[in-house]
Order: C-alpha cells, then structure tokens, then sequence
C-alpha cells in the first residue's frame, strides 16, 4: 500500500516553493470575477502549468468556492497522460502531497467504488500525472482540510463514468471536479473555433458531440453531462483561451475552458 502520492510536478508545472506557490494560487484567485453565488455542484477547469492555465482554472474555482464555501469533499477525475488507463484508476494513498501539505484521500469513498466494475486501484497511473495534482493547490487554499475521491480516467463509456458520479455525487459537502485541457496543437484561429464548438456542446450538456480533439478529459466529460442531465443541472461557461493568449506562441496551442454545473 502507498502511504502518500508524492508531488510528481512541483517545480516544474507550479512553484516547488510553498510560500511562492501560495501567492500565486491567491492572485489567481484574486482576480477572477464571480458575478454571482450560484450553487455550483461541479466544474471542469484544466490542468496545464500554471502560467497557461491558472487564470482560468481559477475561475471555476472561485465560482464553487462563492457558491459552495462548505465543500468537504472533491471528487477529482482526469485523463491518463503517463499510463493507459481501461476504465477508472483509483490510488491506495491515504494522502495526496503538493508544498502546500498533504490532502486526505476519503479511503471509505474509495473502497465504496470498488464494487464497481469500472474502477480499480492501481498507483502507478498516479504516480507520475499531472493532471489531478495541479488542482491541489487551488483545493488546499479554498478549503483548508478537504478530501479527495481520485481518479485517472482512460477509455471508458459515460454510463460508467455517470454510475461512479452517482454512487459518490452526496449532498453541499461534496464537489465533483473533472480536469481537462481542450484542444491540442492546433494553430491559434482554428483551436478558438473548435473550442467554440466543445463549450458550446458542453453547455448543452451534449455528449455527443465531443469527439477525439475536443478535450483529452473527455471521457470523464461526457459522464458528469449525462449525470448533469439526469439530476438537472445546467453548465455555465466562465472562460475560454488558449496557450495563445496566457503565455506562448500561437502556432501550436492548447485550448483551456471553465465551466460550472450547477
């Protein structure tokens, strides 16, 4: 058994530095407008290096946090990028480690979705990916003592991923959080229009509609839009860039969006 998830990515997609890394996570979310307090149950914000995707990962953040201050419990589902990943990969760790300190896996919750077919503890597809650990920090800053449902997610069909939100979705405690980018490596203009087309499909809760170069998240994306539908949510987009706006050349960028479901 793992006793902690080491941080894999500290220094090198967010600040090693705790004092450093704190800052920053703050201004984030200093400066992202919420307009207004809605009940936000989930969101999906991306999971690049800070200096691309911060800004925008903190605007879904600040949003839950305006309409959720009570949240105790974050279930966290991205892609695979280190593994190959069938189905939904849970983590034997009994805490998740950033500079900021460590955060408490739920390790009732977890064994609770074992029973599931989809699901399995395998640490390796955690050991090394980034794409839950950068959204740590903004956890730990809004919600000092949270704890996490996680999971890495590979090719697996939404009424699987829906069956999982299902069993783990609770009450006001509980946030579902899904990390995802958008495009990749299209040039500037034609990523903007097929990130268009993937928020406008989101926001529509249309899971038909994403296909392979909408969002490397996609999978777990299109199991919170049909649960988002079974439980009658609506998803409001809050931002929408690219690596071609917050840092970068706009020959090849990676897309980045917002949402709230709420």
């Amino acid at each position: 058994m793992t006793t902690v998830r080491a941080a894999a990515v500290a220094g090198t997609f967010y600040p090693a530095d705790a004092v450093i890394l704190a800052d920053m996570v703050d201004r984030f979310l200093d400066d992202a407008a919420v307009t207004d307090a809605l009940p936000v149950k989930a969101i999906i914000a991306p999971h690049a290096g800070y200096i691309y995707s911060g800004p925008i990962a903190a605007s879904a953040y600040a949003a839950l946090a305006a309409g959720r201050p009570d949240v105790r419990r974050a279930v966290l589902i991205g892609p695979a990028h280190r593994v190959a990943v069938e189905g939904l990969a849970t983590s034997s760790a009994y805490a998740f480690a950033t500079p900021l300190g460590e955060v408490p896996v739920d390790q009732e919750a977890v064994a609770s979705t074992l029973a599931l077919p989809q699901v399995q503890v395998w640490d390796e597809a955690h050991a090394f990916e980034h794409g839950l650990e950068v959204h740590l920090p903004f956890l730990q800053r809004l919600y000092p003592g949270i704890s996490i449902v996680p999971f890495v997610a590979g090719r697996i069909d939404q009424e699987a991923v829906a069956a999982l939100l299902d069993l783990l979705w609770g009450g006001p405690e509980t946030a579902v959080i899904i990390s995802s980018d958008l495009s990749h490596y299209f040039d500037y203009a034609a990523a903007q229009h097929l990130d268009r087309q993937t928020a406008e499909a989101i926001t529509r809760l249309d899971s038909s509609a994403l296909g392979p170069d909408s969002a490397c998240g996609r999978y777990a994306i299109r199991g919170l839009l049909l649960e988002a539908r079974k439980k009658g949510l609506k998803a409001r987009l809050l931002d929408l860039r690219n690596s071609g706006d917050t840092s970068g050349s706009r020959d090849r960028v990676v897309g980045y969006g917002a949402f709230i479901f709420s």
